[in-house]
Parts: C-alpha cells; structure tokens; sequence
C-alpha cells in the first residue's frame, strides 16, 4: 500500500529542540496549503549514541514532533526537499496515509 494511494497523509518528524525555529520557518515557507501542529516529547531509545549522560541516566531525550497534513500530491517534492535541507541533522520522519479525516 502507498500513501500516494490516499487523498492526504500526515508526515511526522521528530527534531532537537535546536531546530524548532528552522524547522517552523521552513515549513511555513514550503509554499504549499498544508497544516502543522508542533509539540514537545520524549525520545526513549535503547541507543545511546549522541546522547549526554543525563539523557542515558533519565532514558529519554527532549525532542519535538510536528506533525503535518499534506496532499498527496504534493509528498514527494516535500519529502525530496526536506531530505536535502535537513541532511545530517538527525531529523527523522515518518508517513502514514490518511484514511478519513474531517471536522466536527
């Protein structure tokens, strides 16, 4: 199944709380009709690498998740884009097809 196969998706990206202001920014400025929402989270991973002592003592990392409503359409260019601005900053990211979605 592809994502490309539904209406929307939602791209989620989970970023060092360094990127929030240029991550916020270049979403804003994509040039494309999409929503976004941003919240703090904590990453827990059973990898430690880049983490400092305190997050491998707590277990967890401040992290922040946006999560954004896309056409379909328009995922490609939006994920070829974000690959080549974002490269090695450890941004990760995942899609997932909108099945229904609406507004009560």
């Amino acid at each position: 199944m592809n994502a490309q196969e539904y209406e929307e998706c939602q791209v989620t990206i989970t970023v060092s709380p360094s990127l929030e202001e240029i991550l916020v920014d270049w979403l804003l400025n994509f040039g494309s009709d999409h929503d976004f929402v941003s919240f703090p989270v904590d990453s827990h991973s059973s990898d430690h690498e880049g983490l400092s002592l305190a997050e491998q003592v707590a277990g967890r990392q401040k992290r922040l998740r946006f999560q954004i409503a896309i056409r379909s359409e328009e995922l490609t260019p939006f994920l070829d884009r974000l690959k080549q601005d974002f490269q090695g900053t450890g941004l990760h990211y995942r899609v997932v097809p909108f099945v229904e979605s609406g507004h009560l």
